[in-house]
């Protein structure tokens, strides 16, 4: 099921930097500019403009949320962001900037004039921190329709094993429906990005017990979870299979409507640290877990899923985004860290790991998770200015 939650940085974000390169709250950068992105007032403020690391404090003095943009004057490449304003609020952000000329650029909503460009305001001095091209609309299109084919192709391989699980189940063999359901499950949760495009599918299909009144005894409770709590709690087969019917109809109802479902660009970003945020939220914990002990097995899967998103996404990220390698140094580690409670008697369930074990899971997804948490904001569709 899809869960959204909070990232855990801030949208305040120098985009060039590594990992969304900001300050900590309360250790801001001895020089500071503070720039006004009111309506009458875009990119005005400036005072005696120099190079190297700084906090950019943007002031909206106007009547409308902001978001201002702090770009390269010639290129258009975005060195920070800054949403959503609000009026008579400062907001910060740390950049570092080298020679050039800079412009800032304030989005108002509700305003007559919604677009405006401040006044260049040129730096001398070495060059700075890196900045971002904007991806556009049109750069993602193409992985947009990639990753559809991905999900496209996925949930045929789904349906299938659905098919196979209900088949099990009908048939009373719930040690071959054991099987089977992780095969299925496992499926699903390789599909990443399209978990939200999905809609009330993905909450009939994969939603778990959390909110129901009698929880995992609730007559709401479907899908996935609903048969992995039976099969692995004793139910019985004449139990299960109206169960495992209704999930097999959900799954081949979904297969008949994604052709007519869009999975948003936007998503494709925002999915590549989410997927794995949830993840550590509710795999890593047993939040998830109805009986299969599979959380690490639905960690592997995930692992999987992200990185078909970052395969579409890495013409995009390429020239964008300098801490890319590292996001392939941490996945990789964290997926052989994972591969590692793997063996020829199943996968090791999440409960049954040593504390120190469990430490050296979450530290190394953590960080992975720092390094994928740019991309979300670096891929996000800009208008350009030229």
């Amino acid at each position: 099921m899809w869960r959204k939650v909070a990232l855990p940085v801030a949208m305040v974000c120098a985009m060039g930097a590594a990992a969304c390169g900001h300050s900590a709250p309360g250790q801001p950068h001895s020089t500071r500019q503070t720039i006004d992105v009111a309506e009458d007032a875009c990119g005005t403020g400036w005072k005696n403009p120099r190079p190297g690391p700084q906090t950019i404090s943007f002031r909206n003095t106007g009547g409308n949320p902001t978001t201002a943009v702090l770009m390269d004057a010639a290129t258009g490449s975005v060195y920070a962001e800054v949403d959503n304003i609000a009026s008579n609020t400062t907001r910060d952000t740390v950049v570092n900037l080298g020679g050039g000329r800079f412009v800032v650029r304030c989005g108002m909503e509700g305003s007559d004039n919604p677009m405006i460009l401040g006044p260049a305001v040129t730096i001398t001095g070495p060059p700075g921190g890196p900045a971002v091209q904007p991806v556009t609309a049109g750069d993602l299109y193409g992985p947009d329709k990639q990753y559809v084919e991905y999900v496209s192709a996925g949930l045929t391989g789904l349906a299938a094993d659905t098919d196979a699980l209900r088949r099990d189940v009908d048939a009373g063999d719930l040690d071959s429906a054991r099987t089977a359901w992780l095969t299925a499950h496992l499926d699903y949760e390789r599909l990443g990005a399209a978990y939200d495009a999905f809609g009330d599918y993905d909450a009939k299909i994969d939603g778990n017990a959390n909110g129901l009144p009698a929880k995992a005894n609730d007559s709401d409770f479907s899908g996935f979870h609903r048969v992995e709590s039976g099969l692995w709690h004793g139910e019985s087969a004449a139990a299960l299979a109206p169960i495992a019917d209704r999930l097999d109809d959900d799954v081949h109802g979904l297969v008949t409507d994604f052709p007519r479902i869009q999975v948003p660009i936007l998503d494709l970003g925002l999915r590549t640290h989410e997927v794995l945020e949830n993840t550590l939220q509710f795999e890593l914990t047993g939040d998830d877990d109805y009986g299969s002990g599979s959380g690490l097995a639905t960690a592997d899967a995930n692992v999987a899923g992200t990185r078909e998103l970052l395969t579409v996404l890495r013409p995009v990220l390429r020239s964008r985004y300098p801490g890319l390698p590292q996001v392939d140094t941490w996945l990789d580690r964290f997926d052989a860290l994972v591969d590692t409670h793997h063996t020829a008697a199943g996968w090791t369930p999440v409960t049954q790991l040593s504390a120190a074990d469990r430490e050296q899971l979450n530290g190394t997804l953590g960080q992975l998770l720092q390094y994928l948490a740019p991309i979300a904001t670096i891929c996000t569709p800009r208008k350009t200015f030229q």
